[in-house]
This record gives C-alpha cells, sequence and structure tokens, in this order.
C-alpha cells in the first residue's frame, strides 16, 4: 500500500508541474508590478499628485494583497515558491522600469501591466480548470476581476474626451 501511495503521489505531483510553473510566473510577475506600482506611488508628480498619489497607493496594496495566496498555491502542488529577486527577475512577464516617467506614462505603462496580468490569469484560469484545481481557478477568477477593474480606472484616467 505504501508504494502505491508513493506512485500516485509522484505522479500527481508531476502532473501539477506545469500549473505550479505558472503559477511561479504569476508569482514573480505580480511581485515585479507590485513593486513598480510602490514606486510609481512614491515618485508620481503632476496637478492631480493627491489623486494619483492615492490612485497607485491602492493599486500597491491590491496588488501585493494577491502575492501570498499565490505562494500558498504554488506549496499546495507540493513545489517550492521562488523567493530571490534574480529568480523574480528571471520568471516575470512584467517589465522593469528603471527611470521615474512622468505621470501620464505611469499610467500608460500601469494599463499595459494590468493587461498583461489579465491575459496570464485568464490563461492560467483554463490551466487550473483542465487539472480540476478549482481553488486555483476561482483565485484566478477573482484576479481577473481585479486586473479588469484596476485597467477599466486606468483608462478612465488616460481618456482626454468623451467619444
Amino acid at each position: 500500500m505504501y508504494q502505491l501511495k508513493k506512485v500516485l503521489s509522484f505522479k500527481v505531483l508531476r502532473k501539477y508541474n506545469m500549473l505550479s510553473d505558472n503559477l511561479k510566473t504569476l508569482l514573480a510577475s505580480t511581485q515585479s508590478f507590485a513593486i513598480k506600482s510602490q514606486n510609481f506611488h512614491w515618485n508620481v508628480e503632476g496637478s492631480n499628485f493627491p489623486q494619483y498619489h492615492a490612485f497607485f497607493d491602492t493599486l500597491y496594496g491590491d496588488v501585493s494583497a494577491t502575492i501570498d495566496p499565490i505562494a500558498e498555491y504554488i506549496r499546495i502542488l507540493g513545489h517550492y515558491t521562488p523567493g530571490s529577486l534574480t529568480r523574480y527577475a528571471e520568471l516575470s512577464i512584467i517589465q522593469d522600469q528603471t527611470k521615474i516617467p512622468r505621470a501620464e506614462l505611469m499610467f500608460v505603462e500601469s494599463l499595459q501591466d494590468c493587461e498583461t496580468m489579465l491575459q496570464l490569469v485568464t490563461a492560467m484560469f483554463d490551466e487550473a480548470a483542465s487539472e480540476n484545481q478549482h481553488g486555483i481557478e476561482n483565485y484566478m477568477a477573482e484576479l481577473q476581476d481585479l486586473y479588469g477593474k484596476k485597467a477599466w480606472f486606468i483608462r478612465s484616467i488616460l481618456k482626454r474626451e468623451r467619444e
């Protein structure tokens, strides 16, 4: 009986390697987006500074709050989480920002990042569903809502005129 459990356990863990790897990409990308959002929060300037500063604070906080659950799903699948800046840089699909752009460019870049994250979590939703990982599937649905709403907010901020 022990041998059968060992074989089944190995097959289950091997089965979730791809889902776990994609969760690692999501974790690294989320960390990167959170750091970028915090940087924008600290450095945004302009005539609407109080609103922009508050927006980036909320964006940073909302994105940061998703980090721990993603890491826990990696552990639930039997894998270890990446935890170094080097590994995050290797895995992240969010482009780093080493300069301090103008406020409008911060929003443009954040919109691109929200859309990138939305594409990633949408693909992961489908992957989790196909693997019958319904907890992960549900969490990806929550993240779809988060990134979709943030993208809507940013598009509204960037809009120049009413059509």
